[in-house]
């Protein structure tokens, strides 16, 4: 969060608190960590990506394993090949390095945002059920991921709850 929006939620809060002087002001605090981490359907999400980039992740450790195999045949055979058949396996590997970090690379973008995507659909659910619960219970004010916070004012389990069982 930029200082700007720090100082802008810190402004507003010591307003709401100034104008609840006669009243109470009730607080609450979310773990957004411990919602990706924790909650069933990021668990669910977690399992969903492995199967979808697992057979990849295969292809690139095979790809991987064979180009080492191929480095080290080179180097064992490198001081009996002509100049010409060591150059020729020299520019194999370099093409066959490149193509095994292209793939690698196209690999973690794509989960990346694959991951992202499941990530944002959940974000969105627990953010709904927390509005839920502020309103239901009347928080004046719900914050995520603080430096610090008490365990009284915690919800995270609340949510964590509503969201394992929200379909």
């Amino acid at each position: 969060m930029s200082g700007y929006i720090k100082a802008a939620a810190l402004a507003a809060l010591l307003a709401v608190a100034a104008t609840a002087s006669a009243q109470e002001l009730k607080l609450g605090y979310v773990s957004s960590e411990r919602l990706l981490r924790d909650s069933a359907p990021a668990k669910a999400a977690t399992q969903k990506l492995e199967a979808e980039f697992s057979k990849r992740d295969r292809e690139l450790q095979d790809l991987g394993a064979k180009l080492k195999a191929s480095a080290d045949r080179f180097e064992k055979d490198a001081p009996v090949l002509s100049e010409a058949d060591r150059a020729r396996r020299q520019r194999e590997l370099a093409e066959l390095d490149r193509d095994l970090q292209r793939r690698q690379r196209e690999f973690r973008e794509d989960l990346n945002t694959r991951r992202n995507e499941e990530l944002q659909g959940l974000l969105e659910r627990a953010q709904r059920i927390v509005r839920r619960i502020a309103e239901q219970e009347k928080f004046d004010l719900i914050v995520q991921d603080a430096v610090y916070f008490s365990p009284r004012v915690d919800i995270t389990e609340k949510v964590l709850r509503e969201l394992n069982t929200a379909k």
